[in-house]
């Protein structure tokens, strides 16, 4: 088997569109699986449940599932259960995210605790996690539970990690990729692995694919953190501006701190403590961020990773699975531009 070499970059605007034509099929089986378990006799709870896993989003983790498992040619079911409770592990972070951050929007619409209140948020978060380990018992893999329960693990390490960074102006790049790649990437990377357990395929394509989802989430958040400074609500979802007046230190901040003057750090460390956090110091952010190229930096990481995304797959055969997970990973970085 020889490996083709895919390079990031093209004229021709990437889609998830390949990815949706490719797992349709299995996505109905997917959201048949989620409808059902989201039910419950307190009404609240699919009530809560629904106003995010129905209100938008590209279920982009459970999709990479589904098309890992069709890059490895798996002819079974038992992935579609495992694709839901990858998603309602997702889901279940969402709400318990924005609790903590206190967020105003998710997916273009008024973030579920603003409307039923932080208790109820996090306790359907709970029961949310609680189904997505009904369905990997379910399963009866051993393996699979060790690495799903293992990523929801590390996912919380790295939310806890990224709170008593907060504000951290201090904080390096080194320790923010440790973050990410613990907070987003573990469950891209487990996501995509868990397609190889199913089929039966052994750890070096296992291996592979973690590294896969791993690298495509770490590309996908920095990609997050630049577009938080140069995009608006109506095209992320969420309020423009959101990490700077939580006072999160993303790579565009620590770039930009790193390359400042005195002046401009004593700006950042203000802001990081929520004392310029006005529309005004938003817009003063966003010309140093320029000034000291830290976007275009930033998404040039992104690009590194992607490409690492990219290469961990190149030795699977050419088909229309790999070629939907190659144009998934571009498109991950083209939401920027």
């Amino acid at each position: 088997m020889t490996a083709t070499i895919h390079k990031i970059g093209g004229n021709r605007a990437p889609s998830l569109e390949p990815m949706f034509k490719l797992v349709a099929p299995g996505m109905n089986k997917v959201n048949a699986v989620i409808l059902d378990r989201m039910q419950s006799e307190i009404p609240l709870i699919p009530e809560l449940a629904g106003h995010l896993i129905a209100g938008g989003g590209k279920r982009m983790r459970p999709m990479l599932t589904l098309a890992c498992a069709q890059l490895l040619d798996y002819p079974g079911d038992r992935h579609h259960k495992l694709a839901a409770a990858v998603e309602f592990i997702h889901t279940a972070t969402l709400l318990h995210d924005d609790v903590v951050d206190g967020s105003d929007m998710r997916r273009g619409k008024t973030a579920a605790n603003l409307i039923f209140g932080n208790p109820a948020a996090v306790l359907v978060g709970d029961f949310l996690f609680s189904r997505s380990f009904e369905l990997m018992v379910e399963d009866g893999s051993l393996k699979v539970l060790k690495i799903l329960s293992n990523a929801s693990a590390v996912i919380a390490e790295g939310e806890v990690n990224q709170l008593t960074a907060q504000r951290q102006i201090s904080t390096t790049e080194e320790k923010y990729l440790e973050i990410i790649g613990a907070k987003t990437a573990a469950l891209f990377a487990a996501a995509c692995r868990i397609a190889a357990v199913v089929a039966e395929s052994g750890d070096a394509q296992e291996m592979s694919l973690d590294a896969y989802g791993r690298n495509l989430g770490i590309a996908f958040q920095l990609v997050d953190d630049a577009i938080d400074y140069v995009s608006d609500g109506a095209t992320m979802g969420k309020d423009s501006g959101d990490d700077f007046r939580d006072g999160k230190v993303t790579l565009p901040v620590i770039l930009a701190h790193c390359r400042g003057n005195a002046e401009e750090q004593k700006f950042w460390r203000d802001a990081m403590l929520g004392n310029r956090i006005a529309d005004a110091d938003l817009v003063h952010a966003r010309t140093l961020l320029q000034a000291h190229n830290a976007i275009d930096d930033t998404l040039d990481r992104a690009r590194h990773y992607g490409q690492r995304a990219i290469d961990a797959i190149a030795h699977f055969p050419a088909g229309e699975a790999k070629s939907a997970l190659t144009e998934a990973v571009e498109f991950a970085i083209a939401r920027a531009y």
